[in-house]
C-alpha cells in the first residue's frame, strides 16, 4: 500500500507544483515579502472557506474547494520555504531558485508523511476530509498562538512541523478528492 500511497502523493504535489510554477511565471516571488503570520492567514482563509462550503452544501464564488486546497498546499510550501530563508530578506528569486527550494520543502516534507503514514497505518483513508479540514484548522490555531508568543515554545513543534503536518493533510483530502487521478 505505501508504494501507491507515495506515488499519489507524487501526483498531487506534481499537479499542485505545475500550479505554483504556472502563479510565479505570473506574479514572480511577490510572496517574499509576505510576512509568517500573513502566510498562516492566508491558509486560515482557505481553510475557512472549505469548511464554510463544506458546512452550507454551496458556494457562491467558483472555485471550487479542490482549487482551495491546492492553495493550501502551496502556501505551506511557501512558508517553509520563508522560514528557510529567513535571513536573507531578498525579495527576488530566479525561477531555478524556486523550483529548488519547492521541491526541497516537499522533499521533508515527504519524509515526514512517509514515516507517520507508516506508524499510523494509513489511518487518514478512513477520515472523512470534512475532519481533515477540522485538524488544518486547529493546527491554524495553534501556529496562529505560537506567532502569538513570537515563536516560542515549551514543549510543542514549532511553526514549521505544523506547516508540514497541514500540507500532508491537505494532500490527503486531494487524494481522497480523486485530484491525483489524471
Amino acid at each position: 500500500m505505501e508504494s501507491k500511497t507515495l506515488d499519489e502523493y507524487n501526483q498531487v504535489i506534481k499537479r499542485c507544483k505545475e500550479v505554483f510554477e504556472k502563479k510565479t511565471f505570473d506574479y514572480g516571488t511577490a510572496w517574499r515579502v509576505l510576512r509568517l503570520p500573513s502566510i498562516t492567514d492566508q491558509i486560515f482563509i482557505k481553510a475557512q472557506r472549505i469548511r464554510s462550503i463544506q458546512e452550507k452544501g454551496n458556494q457562491r464564488v467558483p472555485d471550487n474547494v479542490i482549487s482551495e486546497f491546492i492553495g493550501i498546499v502551496n502556501y505551506c510550501i511557501i512558508a517553509l520555504v520563508q522560514i528557510k530563508l529567513a535571513d536573507k530578506p531578498e525579495e527576488i528569486l530566479s525561477p531555478e531558485q524556486v523550483v529548488d527550494l519547492y521541491e526541497e520543502a516537499v522533499n521533508e516534507t515527504m519524509r515526514l508523511f512517509s514515516n507517520k503514514n507508516h506508524d499510523y497505518n494509513e489511518a487518514w483513508r478512513d477520515m472523512r476530509v470534512s475532519s481533515m479540514t477540522d485538524i488544518i484548522l486547529m493546527k491554524l490555531y495553534r501556529v496562529k498562538q505560537i506567532e502569538d508568543n513570537q515563536g516560542k515554545t515549551i514543549m510543542s513543534e514549532g511553526v514549521g512541523a505544523n506547516y508540514q503536518d497541514i500540507l500532508n493533510y491537505a494532500v490527503f483530502c486531494l487524494i481522497k478528492l480523486n485530484f491525483h487521478v489524471t
